[in-house]
């Protein structure tokens, strides 16, 4: 006899199945989510993945926002002077681990041209990316560590560094140590260039 069936409460199963869902999301991309990949994983059937999520586009359109929610609060930590914040920000962005998330916003914004859905949950997700490094600026202009006239323009221009960066998440060869040096602190010298920072100011800050 095989193991018996846990019954799980609704809102249970359905976190469940939508954290499954981001990790393939990471892992693997958005077009492996699928209602029998997931069903496999978590070790159901798939129409108990159909129950919850009767359209897979729904689902797929709620692992991309729920995995790009999560590492959102990775890049913007709470806590000390806007210079540390936005070290912080560029420490993340730049780092090995944020290359999976590179590589699904590309895979994300791919399948977007001819997915209406997952289009509008991408701009939705922009906004919120782009209202948190706004206020990020504000903070820094009003404390006198940062020289923005305009900073939702400049907060455009450091997500455009972070964007491009995050296009060669599939070419591996680009972030090979001492290899390619001038990809490296890319994104922190847009943010310098952007924020009228004092040279070195910054990525002393990132280095610490």
């Amino acid at each position: 006899m095989g193991a018996p069936r846990v019954r799980k409460a609704p809102e249970e199963r359905r976190s469940e199945i939508l954290e499954e869902a981001a990790r393939i999301a990471l892992d693997e991309g958005l077009e492996r989510i699928t209602l029998r990949e997931v069903a496999e994983r978590l070790g159901v059937r798939p129409g108990l993945i159909g129950h919850y999520f009767p359209v897979i586009g729904d689902l797929v359109n709620a692992a991309f926002a729920l995995a790009v929610s999560r590492e959102r609060d990775r890049l913007f930590v709470p806590s000390g002077s806007p210079v540390e914040r936005l070290a912080g920000f560029v420490r993340r962005v730049e780092s090995a681990e944020a290359r999976s998330l590179g590589r699904l916003w590309l895979n994300a914004r791919h399948l977007a041209r001819f997915a209406p859905g997952l289009a509008a949950a991408i701009a939705q997700q922009e906004r919120l990316d782009e209202e948190r490094l706004t206020a990020l600026i504000e903070a820094g202009v009003v404390a006198g560590d940062f020289r923005a006239e305009h900073p939702a323009a400049a907060c455009v221009r450091i997500w455009m560094a972070v964007d491009g960066l995050g296009a060669y998440a599939n070419s591996p060869a680009v972030f090979e140590a001492g290899a390619y040096s001038a990809y490296d602190g890319f994104v922190g010298d847009v943010c310098a260039w952007t924020l009228g920072l004092e040279p070195g100011g910054l990525e002393a800050a990132v280095v610490g």
